[in-house]
Parts: structure tokens; sequence; C-alpha cells
């Protein structure tokens, strides 16, 4: 039995039409032209996560290193008692965080 020749004649009876022909095409030329959007977009939304993330790392190290400061100035404020220092203290504690 010659497999060959009946798929040969499946191939050719759905592509006799020209149309279904065009349609098919035009429907793979929407899906590739769709899957390129699609890779760049991620390309690019990729890119601008990193960079997000590098400036929400850098604003975390800075915020610590600020917490670290007020608690030592803290410390400080309890062995060496200063009617200034304790006056921004208490400032800077009243401020609520802005967010």
């Amino acid at each position: 039995m010659d497999i060959r020749r009946r798929s040969a004649k499946f191939i050719h009876t759905y592509m006799k039409c020209e149309t279904t022909d065009t349609i098919l095409k035009f429907a793979l030329a929407v899906l590739v032209i769709l899957a390129v959007i699609f890779a760049l977009q991620t390309i690019f939304r990729t890119r601008e996560l990193r960079s997000l993330t590098q400036k929400v790392n850098a604003d975390q190290h800075y915020v610590l290193q600020v917490q670290s400061l007020y608690n030592d100035a803290l410390a400080y404020s309890q062995k060496n008692p200063s009617p200034d220092l304790t006056r921004i203290l208490q400032a800077v504690q009243a401020k609520p965080a802005a967010r």
C-alpha cells in the first residue's frame, strides 16, 4: 500500500482552493507578527524589571543606612544627653514615613 499517494491526495484536496490557502497564509503571518511583538515586549519589560530591581535595592540600602544612623544617634543620645540632639531625634521620630 502506498502511503505517500494518500497523503498527497489529502494535501491536494485542501490546498486546491486558493481562498483557503490565502486565509491560512494570512493567519500564519498574523501569528508570526504577534509572536515577534510579544517577544520584543518580553525583552523590554525584562530590562525594565532589572533596572527597577537595582533601584529598589539601592533605595533599601539607603533606608538601612539612615535607620542605622538614627539608631546610633539614639544610642549616643542616651549615653551623652544633649538637648539639641534630643530635639532633632524627636523631630525625626515624629514624622510618618512618606509613601
